[in-house]
């Protein structure tokens, strides 16, 4: 397993995380998975002999039972792992159960550190944008969470370029820790990152962890434009997320894959998460299993090595068009183009046919 620094910080992770939103299965979760101790434990000892030593999870996930579980997991092997948790979504019903003011960070940290065994989480996110509450505010108390030695380090998620521009032009001010990540969706067919979250985040030397690179079980190759989801599966279970913009667009991604992975001797999954690790930009990705042998499958597409016409055939059915200003910028100034958003305009420019 490669272990690449994480954004400009000196944290080195391995290029695949495992994710934990299947463990547990409740209170609302029951549709991820319901992965318990024991078969959690067994997980982490695939992931560690493959050497992947970091674990992402959220105080959302079955409302902090996912938790409770890869805190049971660890347990007696701290010093061997990574771990990241995340806090922002509403997990109560009080009017400060939610978002990113100080009251709301400082008491979601003691309850996911208490969940997790643990007095300390490498990697804390906001797990989503908070409009209500000063930047200021936020970046000061998770600042205080690193100094505290509560937090390692921390980072944002589910944020806009501007959102994300904004927060570090805060934290860079002297006194404030910065945030070294941001965790973004990203997939073979859902590729908005590309406008502006994948190359802002590069410039300013945040490093991009991407979430659920199959698409919340869409790409999984058990759906396609002849087939439903079945059932004991995610998006079977009536999952509400992702959104899809466009269904025949996600079908096409969907041939595309089958169509490289049935070449490879491959699963669709495999071919997903191959294409996604080496697209540009691409920090680590994180991972996540029903069971373990959905573990082990998904650990094995680290050594697919994707051809160039293979990841072009994936790449070109999905391509976001080229909205402004990048039209006028592939037309105009194609020669200006910063290195992190070069790759993107290079594929605009195929889109625009000139």
């Amino acid at each position: 397993m490669e272990y690449i620094n994480l954004g400009n910080s000196g944290l080195r992770v391995p290029k695949y995380i495992l994710g934990t939103i299947p463990f547990s299965g409740t209170n609302g979760f029951e549709p991820a998975g319901d992965v318990k101790e024991e078969e959690a434990r067994k997980m982490v000892d695939i992931a560690l002999d493959a050497g992947i030593n970091m674990f992402d999870t959220a105080n959302l996930y079955s409302r902090g039972d996912a938790e409770r579980v890869l805190g049971a997991a660890i347990k007696g092997r701290r010093d061997e792992v990574l771990l990241t948790s995340k806090t922002g979504f509403p997990i109560g019903d009080g009017p400060n159960e939610q978002g990113a003011s100080r009251i709301h960070l400082k008491n979601s940290i003691d309850q996911s550190l208490e969940r997790l065994g643990t007095d300390y989480i490498d990697l804390y996110f906001v797990h989503l944008w908070d409009g209500r509450t000063p930047i200021e505010e936020t970046v000061e108390t998770m600042t205080e969470l690193v100094k505290s030695g509560k937090i390692r380090y921390w980072g944002v998620s589910n944020y806009s370029g501007w959102a994300l521009a904004r927060t570090l032009s805060i934290a860079e001010k002297p006194g404030y820790i910065a945030p070294v990540c941001q965790q973004i969706y990203y997939t073979p067919e859902a590729r908005e990152a590309e406008y502006e979250l994948l190359p802002a985040a590069s410039e300013m030397g945040i490093g991009s962890m991407i979430w659920s690179p199959l698409g919340e079980g869409l790409l999984t190759g058990k759906i396609d434009r002849d087939n439903d989801a079945p059932k004991n599966t995610r998006q079977g279970e009536g999952w509400p997320e992702p959104w899809v913009m466009d269904d025949e667009r996600l079908y096409n991604v969907i041939d595309a894959l089958k169509e490289v992975a049935e070449k490879r001797g491959a699963s669709v999954p495999q071919i997903a998460l191959s294409w996604v690790k080496d697209r540009p930009n691409i920090g680590p990705v994180v991972i996540a299993a029903r069971n373990e042998e959905q573990l082990r499958e998904n650990i094995d597409s680290y050594e697919i090595k994707l051809t160039k016409e293979e990841h072009d055939k994936i790449e070109s059915v999905a391509r976001p068009a080229p909205i402004y200003p990048l039209w006028h910028r592939v037309m105009a100034a194609m020669d200006q183009g910063s290195p992190s958003e070069m790759p993107y305009l290079e594929e605009y420019k195929k889109t625009l046919g000139i």
